[in-house]
């Protein structure tokens, strides 16, 4: 019998558990086109409870950016503390790279990412390494649409820098191909892949640093809550870096479950699910709310 993964009802239910949470962005507090009801009251509430909130996402852009994306999606400073992003310690790493020049493979969008760094975007047959933050064009292309690029580069030897682990990511009801498709296809061509994001440890003990920043002192791994809606990269990442996790069911396996409108899914199919994978939730919440 497959053991099924315990609902809560809500955020309310579990702070007296925890003393910090780390929460995922995309799938959580939005779906890339508009902000998820009830969600950011949720966190906001965890702080007025005494919960420092970190966001953290694998969006390949630095956090002023991420938290413009949220006041745009009307998402309130008030519900988190700090924003960890891909993008940020990517361009950490880019900067320790010097002057040197780097292939851009991915969107306009995220040029924000090594702005202002000596690191300098060149052709590929000019590049020391590649920076991918995406597809060119991800309303049309595949990670297979860039495998002769790939190809050429894996015979130069470049690094790739994964600055946003994601395979897919939803845009409103689409499911939208992200770096890390083309990252793992880079990896299976036999490239060295550098994976900047959930589900590696880096960006967990960069939330963790910021957590002990802001509450003065270090948080045990058993006292974090993670939230997040993904196997691979939330779920995975919080019980590599020993933390108990909040699945959402309203994000990127909602239509692997059944989930209605209503917010009604098949339980079954999302035992299932959780059996299949190597990493299980703690717990589950069909989308936050406090």
């Amino acid at each position: 019998m497959i053991e099924p993964v315990p609902l809560v009802a809500g955020l309310r239910d579990l702070v007296a558990r925890y003393d910090a949470i780390i929460s995922d962005v995309w799938g959580v507090l939005h779906n890339g086109v508009v902000a998820t009801p009830g969600a950011a009251p949720a966190l906001a509430a965890a702080r007025a409870a005494g919960l420092p909130v970190v966001l953290l996402t694998n969006a390949p852009r630095p956090p002023d950016s991420i938290r413009a994306q949220l006041r745009e999606f009307a998402i309130a400073d008030t519900a988190y503390d700090v924003i960890v992003s891909s993008g940020g310690v990517a361009r950490e790493l880019i900067a320790a790279e010097g002057d040197a020049p780097f292939f851009h493979l991915g969107p306009a969008r995220d040029r924000p990412v090594y702005a202002g760094l000596i690191a300098r975007p060149a052709p590929l047959e000019a590049a020391r390494f590649i920076l991918c933050t995406g597809l060119f064009d991800d309303e049309r292309e595949q990670a297979e649409s860039y495998r002769p690029l790939l190809e050429a580069a894996r015979q130069r030897g470049l690094r790739l820098l994964c600055a946003n682990p994601d395979l897919l990511v939803e845009r409103g009801r689409r499911l939208i191909p992200c770096a890390g498709s083309v990252a793992a296809l880079y990896e299976s061509l036999g490239g060295e892949t550098i994976w900047i994001g959930k589900p590696k440890p880096l960006v967990y003990a960069a939330a963790r640093k910021a957590l002990a920043e802001i509450s003065g002192r270090d948080i045990p791994p058993h006292r974090i809550l993670c939230i997040g809606d993904a196997f691979r990269t939330d779920i995975a990442g919080a019980e590599g870096a020993g933390h108990d996790s909040l699945m959402i069911l309203a994000g990127i396996h909602g239509h692997e479950i059944g989930l209605a409108p209503d917010g009604g899914y098949d339980p079954a199919a999302f035992a299932r699910l959780a059996a299949e994978n190597a990493a299980r939730p703690t717990m589950s919440m069909v989308s936050l709310v406090w």
